[in-house]
């Protein structure tokens, strides 16, 4: 056999060659548990070992929801889920009812923007499996580019959600979405960026819930955080006077 068909052989068997509209033969996803969205992301599922960026139009639309399917999956494999400073205190027994495993979940608070990165980093290169969810605001290529080598390292799931500022940025990403409100029940998840072929068209998909976007509402039994306390940065959130601080039962998920 020639040297070149030894080359053709080597990059026919790398699952990280990104050929364009074929999809990259070997690269595992788990499902969204959305059939609609399953239909339009190639491998039809989140791509396992990779970056993902979540951008919403509106914070609380639904991005979170989105991926508890899969994160109470990881949990009852007995795998880690860790949130990096979330803009919200995440609401324990709403978690538990969406089926996500509180002993594997994990809350981590920073001083900064660059302590949280390093901190996203670090759970990613810790142990084989899980995921990683974090909310930056800011992320420079290079760095971007450090989580998705880490994170198809070690075989995890990093989700990065961000707001559309971000969306004329760079991104190694392997998977760019974007969500925006479709009426006033549905939210249309359109691919940006993805390792084969972008489907055109958005897939629509049913809103979770309709309160979560309301800082002084929480009425919706399904509500997945605690709009009511919100962080101004990272670090703790702080809750408003009179209400119960929720900060001890998310302090203990792990």
């Amino acid at each position: 056999m020639s040297n070149k068909s030894n080359i053709v052989k080597l990059l026919e068997t790398t699952p990280q060659l990104w050929r364009g509209r074929q999809f990259s033969r070997g690269q595992r996803t788990l499902p969204t548990g959305q059939a609609r969205l399953d239909a339009r992301l190639p491998g039809g599922g989140w791509p396992l070992g990779a970056v993902s960026e979540i951008v919403s139009a509106v914070p609380g639309l639904g991005e979170l929801s989105l991926l508890l399917p899969v994160l109470a999956q990881l949990g009852a494999q007995g795998q880690w889920v860790v949130l990096v400073d979330p803009p919200w205190i995440p609401y324990p027994g709403s978690l538990q009812g969406r089926g996500l495993c509180l002993e594997r979940l994990l809350l981590v608070r920073s001083p900064g923007e660059k302590e949280s990165l390093w901190a996203c980093e670090q759970a990613l290169c810790c142990g084989q499996g899980g995921a990683v969810l974090a909310w930056p605001r800011q992320a420079g290529f290079a760095r971007l580019r450090r989580l998705q080598l880490a994170a198809e390292a070690h075989a995890k799931l990093a989700f990065l959600f961000r707001p559309e500022s971000a969306l004329p940025e760079a991104s190694p990403a392997a998977l760019r979405l974007h969500l925006e409100a479709a009426g006033t029940r549905d939210i249309a998840v359109r691919v940006l960026k993805c390792r084969g072929d972008r489907p055109p068209e958005p897939a629509r998909i049913p809103r979770p819930f309709s309160s979560y976007g309301n800082p002084r509402t929480h009425t919706d039994a399904h509500a997945l955080a605690c709009p009511s306390f919100p962080a101004p940065g990272p670090g703790p959130a702080h809750p408003e006077p009179g209400r119960p601080h929720d900060s001890d039962r998310a302090q203990r998920y792990h």
